[in-house]
């Protein structure tokens, strides 16, 4: 894997060209200054030469990012004329040294290899040129200088390497969040489909009922013609307020004045609904009625209230019994009907439709199941069995 030339970054946060700079000009002004000031006996004075060869190996480094390789070959270049030439090789050992730190922490590793066994060859022969040291020694240095530099610009690229994947994969984290987030407001968007579904099909049955029975007793029986346009009433009413509140969730601006989506606390209303519509309904409770998770309450409401649509929509004179069974760990919830109105399989053809879709999905959500189909003795069945862990209230 190839490390972008530009990936090493100073913590002190200059642009690395500056930095550059300013290392190639310390270590040739040190060379200069020091070969200028220091003349120990058997080497040649530092003269104009001196000066030249002394730039030319370390000044190179200014660029050692942008063209590593040229730089070492340049800076080894530079230091043997210098060396050859009979100059004190101290002076500029740390050129060379830099320069295949630099290719090493940016280059493949074959390519560094090269380049430390040609920079070692040049470190063995200044340790020669010395004239001080003995062969091991030469040999010693040669192989621990390089091999320092290229174990630390190892170490370099590697780590360039590991930040160059963690951007990556931090811009792949960003982007599936960014998915999730969008996911998340589509199937709010169809939760809320849904709801404005179940909203919309259970009024509208209750007011065509009860229009109708009003325009059939108009002349014969005031009273319950009079009832029944109270419940189209109270039913458009509820129905217009439910879908003002998922509205406005569409423009997510919080609304205290509106009611919360409504729970099983409310199932008496909706089972009166039912009955004011002509459908004798009876409710049965199982166990100790308690709290559930607001979802799960309001998935329990919506499977009764789809259920009890069915009903209005597909049955002619029928009974209905809801029976909510509180278990230690579940809730069952049942809705059954005599079997009145068209026969158990056109029923269960029209229920497979989306109201069936919509109550196993809403109950999928919350952990639970739906199963709905015709009795062996004639009627429906609607099992809802949701678990219910504690609700924190």
């Amino acid at each position: 894997m190839l490390v972008s030339s530009w990936s090493i970054r100073r913590p002190t946060g200059l642009d690395p060209r500056v930095v550059d700079a300013l290392l190639a000009a310390a270590l040739a002004g040190a060379g200069c200054i020091v070969g200028r000031q220091y003349h120990p006996a058997g080497w040649r004075p530092f003269d104009g030469w001196a000066y030249l060869l002394s730039i030319l190996v370390s000044g190179p480094l200014a660029v050692r990012r942008r063209w590593p390789t040229a730089v070492l070959a340049v800076t080894c270049v530079a230091y043997v004329g210098y060396l050859a030439l009979g100059y004190q090789p101290s002076l500029n050992f740390w050129g060379p040294i830099v320069a295949l730190y630099t290719v090493a922490s940016i280059r493949p590793a074959r390519t560094a290899i090269v380049s430390a066994v040609a920079t070692a060859a040049v470190i063995f022969y200044s340790g020669l040129a010395a004239r001080v040291l003995s062969l091991e020694v030469c040999i010693a240095q040669a192989v621990l200088a390089p091999g320092i530099a290229m174990m630390f610009g190892a170490n370099t690229r590697l780590l360039a390497a590991r930040n160059d994947q963690l951007a990556s994969l931090t811009a792949r984290l960003r982007e599936g969040q960014r998915e999730l987030a969008r996911r998340a407001v589509v199937e709010e968007r169809v939760r809320i489909a849904r709801e404005l579904h179940d909203v919309v099909a259970h009024h509208m049955s209750v007011v065509s009922v009860q229009a109708g029975l009003a325009r059939y007793v108009l002349a014969s029986d005031p009273a319950v013609a009079g009832t029944a346009l109270d419940t189209i009433a109270t039913a458009s009413h509820e129905g217009l307020e439910e879908m003002r509140r998922l509205l406005l969730v569409l423009r997510v601006e919080p609304d205290a004045g509106h009611h919360p989506a409504p729970g099983l606390a409310r199932i008496e209303d909706l089972v009166e609904r039912v009955r004011a519509a002509g459908v004798p309904v009876d409710l049965v409770v199982h166990g100790h009625r308690r709290a559930l998770l607001p979802g799960a309450d309001s998935c329990a409401y919506r499977v009764v209230q789809e259920a009890l649509t069915n009903v209005l929509k597909h049955a002619r004179p029928t009974r209905v019994t809801v029976t909510l069974r509180y278990e230690e760990n579940d809730l069952s919830v049942h809705i059954g009907d005599d079997g009145g109105g068209p026969p158990p399989a056109a029923r269960a053809d029209e229920t497979a439709g989306h109201g069936l879709i919509g109550m196993r999905e809403r109950a999928q959500l919350y952990g639970g199941t739906v199963t709905a189909g015709p009795r062996a003795s004639g009627g429906f069945d609607v099992v809802l069995t949701l678990p219910t862990p504690e609700s924190g209230a």
